[in-house]
């Protein structure tokens, strides 16, 4: 398995046979190196609905035929477009032919913004529990710190966890780094920040917080680098 990172929340997730990104806001976005119109992806997961995570997703799916996971409100929004969706609700999990998803609780707000203006309803927001080949990646969407990550660490062995730090909107650095105390990851990336003026950071102060992982800042188009047993 490959997992690298694109900028904001964008995640890949390269599999022996599929290819799965998370959150594909590539338009737009002055921190990814991808290319929304020569992106090939067969599966898409959507922490929820605000247009910086959505993103590409509408587009994506439909040159692709790619398969757009989501929790209920925001997959019935997607599927209005004719796009392929597996609506699913928090706590539940399901395993597909490329690997287990389950979607964890986050504390933060959905919607998503047409071009006219017009609000849309996204549901809960979420985070993601991906696992496949043995490995175990969580990427918690946008969130403020909760207790329950305790559990989600004590139930779940995560290799690689993928938190917000950019404050205002999330988590800043100083909760994300009790964060990974909770969770318990083996490797964590900080997400989230430096996109816009209001959530700007400097990552190296997260990473000098954190005391029970390996801290991988990560620019965009960088591989998480495994740890060798």
């Amino acid at each position: 398995m490959e997992i690298s990172y694109h900028g904001h929340s964008v995640v890949k997730i390269m599999t022996d046979t599929h290819t799965i990104l998370i959150d594909p806001f590539i338009t737009g976005n002055g921190q990814t190196d991808l290319d929304a119109a020569k992106e090939k992806v067969d599966v898409i997961l959507v922490t929820h609905g605000h247009n910086d995570h959505l993103g590409d997703t509408v587009d994506l799916a439909k040159r692709n035929n790619a398969t757009v996971i989501a929790t209920f409100e925001l997959a019935n929004y997607v599927e209005s477009f004719g796009i392929n969706v597996h609506a699913m609700g928090i706590g539940g999990s399901y395993d597909f032919e490329f690997g287990t998803v389950k979607f964890t609780q986050a504390f933060h707000s959905s919607s998503f913004t047409t071009e006219d203006g017009e609000i849309i309803y996204g549901g809960m927001p979420a985070g993601v529990l991906f696992t496949s080949e043995g490995k175990t990646i969580y990427h918690s969407g946008d969130t403020a710190l909760f207790g329950d990550m305790k559990l989600i660490g004590e139930r779940n062995n995560i290799d690689v966890a993928f938190l917000p730090i950019g404050d205002n909107f999330t988590m800043g650095p100083e909760d994300a780094a009790y964060a990974v105390q909770l969770l318990k990851p083996q490797i964590v990336v900080p997400v989230h920040y430096n996109t816009f003026p209001p959530i700007k950071q400097d990552p190296q102060i997260f990473k000098n917080l954190v005391e029970t992982a390996e801290v991988q800042v990560l620019s965009a188009g960088d591989y998480i680098q495994w740890i060798r047993d």
